[in-house]
């Protein structure tokens, strides 16, 4: 039974609202097709194309992590004309071992087909996650062969040196957060004080303590700038930690593999071939997400994963949970990764598009004004709509963020970029 002021059923998820409902606009005469494609190290990945007749133009979507064939924004970009192109990675929807120097390369074979179809334009479109990875993907497809990186940061050979990689005509960053690194550490929350047991709580450093100036949710939390300060400075030390913990993962099992190339012993190939896994307990604890004073926009309260991020916080969901060290070095840790999105920014030369959402709960206005500073584009256009991290309305009548993006990306796209 339903009593008055309950909210509806939907809403007493603790994940409810994360994503944008509503599949846009009905889009006919668009031919799809399914593309599996192998990128220049051997792996196996696929793409849609989807084609309105007589597109010229066609704007490629990637997220190193999560599948986005059915991205809120392909049946809006497909009424204007554009073809859009969703590309997937070698493990789709599995991050367990996701090196961001592979990931570009995954990206690299989807933009490779595409100039061979012959499209006069190819315009990326980076999406939360998406959009450091295209930053990545720009900067080193900027770069000559024998400039781009060599290895992943655990010392992995990586062939971004024999990849064909062809730089986008233009590039369309919507709600990008710093990247992965910078993100979890953000989010990471420093009063674990046992690696091992995910219920350790240092209370001094614990977000969700009235102690600390919590305060229950949904009410507004205000934090003292001096709990700010150190709650900043444990989150960037515990995930030195986890680094170090990762390093030293790393050089074992390189150790047992060169061990092995010495000895041809079986048992020292089964010890490099063991997972190595790293495991990061309580990833959902920005500051921001429960004090909305902190970096203010017009953001909910709660985080990307839920209305309560002292009860999500706690849970199997959140960023980083489980990764192999050598992931761990490439994706999460702030220190090592190469996908940083201010520091690949001044690498992207071509026309951008630099789009806010104003109600974020990832990417904050501080960020919208680093990223436009050091994005490195000539024409660069830097705009905002009304909307969440991943495009809901912020009122209940309001159209919803991913349309009033849509009506902006067509708008910066067609006088560059007819259909």
């Amino acid at each position: 039974m339903t009593r008055p002021g309950d909210a509806p059923a939907i809403e007493g998820r603790l994940g409810a609202g994360r994503y944008a409902e509503g599949a846009g606009p009905a889009v006919g005469g668009v031919v799809t097709s399914v593309h599996e494609l192998t990128t220049v190290d051997g792996a196996q990945v696929t793409g849609v194309l989807r084609v309105p007749s007589g597109a010229r133009t066609v704007v490629t979507l990637m997220h190193p992590r999560q599948d986005v064939t059915n991205h809120a924004l392909v049946p809006y970009l497909l009424a204007t004309g554009h073809a859009v192109w969703t590309q997937g990675s070698r493990s789709p929807n599995n991050d367990l071992n996701l090196l961001h120097e592979q990931a570009i390369l995954d990206f690299a074979a989807g933009h490779a087909y595409l100039r061979e179809r012959g499209f006069d334009h190819v315009v990326v479109l980076g999406h939360s996650g998406g959009a450091t990875l295209a930053a990545f993907y720009c900067q080193q497809a900027a770069l000559a062969p024998g400039a781009r990186l060599a290895t992943a940061p655990s010392g992995r050979p990586v062939a971004l040196n024999d990849a064909t990689m062809p730089l986008p005509d233009g590039a369309v960053y919507l709600a990008p957060h710093p990247g992965q690194g910078a993100l979890l550490q953000r989010v990471i929350d420093p009063s674990v004080t046992d690696e091992n047991d995910p219920l350790s709580v240092d209370p001094s450093l614990d977000p969700f303590a009235v102690a600390n100036g919590f305060v229950e949710a949904p009410s507004p939390t205000a934090y003292s700038s001096g709990f700010v300060a150190a709650y900043r400075e444990a989150q960037a030390a515990r995930v030195r930690r986890i680094d170090a913990a990762a390093a030293a993962l790393v050089a074992e099992g390189r150790a047992a593999n060169r061990a092995f190339k010495r000895s041809g012993d079986a048992g020292e190939r089964r010890r490099a071939l063991a997972p190595r896994i790293v495991t990061v307990y309580r990833t959902d604890a920005d500051l921001r997400n429960v004090d909305l004073s902190l970096d203010p926009n017009a953001r909910p309260y709660g985080s990307l994963f839920g209305r309560r991020p002292d009860l999500t916080n706690y849970g199997l969901v959140g960023f980083g949970r489980m990764s192999t060290a050598e992931a761990w070095m490439s994706t999460w840790s702030v220190n090592t990764t190469n996908a940083d999105f201010l520091r690949c920014a001044p690498g992207v030369t071509v026309p951008t598009l630099l789009l806010e959402f104003t109600g974020d709960q990832a990417s904050f206005p501080s960020d919208i004004a680093a990223f436009s500073g050091a994005l490195g584009a000539a024409d660069l256009t830097v705009d905002a709509v009304p909307g969440t991290h991943f495009g809901r309305p912020l009122t209940e009548d309001a159209p919803s963020g991913n349309e009033l993006a849509s009506q902006v990306i067509e708008k910066w796209l067609t006088p560059r970029f007819p259909t």
